[in-house]
């Protein structure tokens, strides 16, 4: 089964927003796998962002995400890598969806309450910098037969 590193940055802790954006991601289907509450120091984000060092935004993204606790997620489903950012919406919340989570929530692109792997290798090394394969889960839950086939 597919999986995807997904982070509830600080402003949606900050707001009080993780157990809405989490309920979204159950209701989908999607089966949590693993998260922690963390700090991510400067080294983590430096790393995390590494494609973007250079660039004008990365140094006020990189003092963002480490102002304030965030919580890391790793989530397991069917597609879940394109399905879990379609629920996100776009990046720039004024662009998203109303009912997605950034459109529905967010109010700027600099805030925009969550990070998800945008592709199946990003994915798995983003999970590789927050979690151990220890720290993954693997079960079984009631109901996941009526997910898919």
């Amino acid at each position: 089964m597919e999986k995807t590193f997904i982070m509830l940055k600080p402003d949606a802790l900050q707001r009080d927003l993780a157990g809405e954006i989490i309920a979204r991601l159950e209701k989908k289907g999607f089966k949590l796998v693993a998260a922690k509450l963390m700090r991510v120091s400067r080294e983590l984000a430096e790393k995390h962002y590494q494609e973007h060092k250079g660039k004008g935004f990365f140094e006020p993204t990189v003092a963002y995400i480490t102002s304030s606790p965030v919580m890391a997620m790793v989530w397991e489903g069917k597609n879940v890598v394109a399905q879990a950012r379609s629920l996100m919406g776009a990046t720039n919340p004024a662009q998203a969806d109303p009912g997605s989570i950034r459109g529905g929530f967010a109010v700027d692109v600099s805030r925009n309450l969550i990070h998800g792997s945008d592709s199946v290798e990003s994915a798995g090394r983003e999970i590789g910098l927050y979690f151990s394969a220890e720290e993954i889960l693997s079960y079984s839950k009631a109901g996941d037969e009526w997910l898919s086939e």
